[in-house]
């Protein structure tokens, strides 16, 4: 299992008017983790470009457990999870100072040859082959 996490301070532009974060500065709290976890692999947004390849976002889900609110540290761990026909990362968002579940969710995406626009129905085996390495 690959993961790797990031952590953010929670800012002042983070916030809604009930001063908690807003749901939807979530979904970039997990492309930061998704990002690191690409980087990892050594396949995030510039080597996907270089072979030809998109991955789309065609699924997500979050789960808001407890607000966030201005100051707070937090630690997002992305972990992928399926990688042979599609790419699934479960992420978890937690207080770095006392480890509370904060949020969790998932995004899937799939690979999309660039040329063409088709969608693949399996990663392409460069990719699973990259993946098979680190495991």
């Amino acid at each position: 299992m690959i993961n790797a996490s990031v952590t953010e301070t929670i800012q002042f532009y983070h916030l809604d008017p009930m001063n908690v974060v807003w749901h939807g500065n979530y979904v970039q709290f997990f492309e930061n983790a998704r990002c690191a976890l690409l980087d990892k692999v050594d396949y995030n947004y510039p080597q996907m470009d270089a072979s030809g390849y998109v991955w789309p976002i065609v699924d997500m889900r979050v789960k808001y457990v407890r607000p966030c609110s201005f100051g707070q540290n937090i630690t997002i761990i992305a972990t992928l999870r399926e990688y042979e026909n599609r790419l699934k990362i479960d992420y978890l968002v937690r207080d770095t100072k006392t480890g509370e579940k904060l949020t969790k969710g998932f995004t899937i995406q799939v690979a999309v040859e660039k040329s063409s626009g088709e969608m693949l129905y399996r990663s392409p085996d460069f990719f699973i082959e990259k993946i098979e390495a680190l495991s």
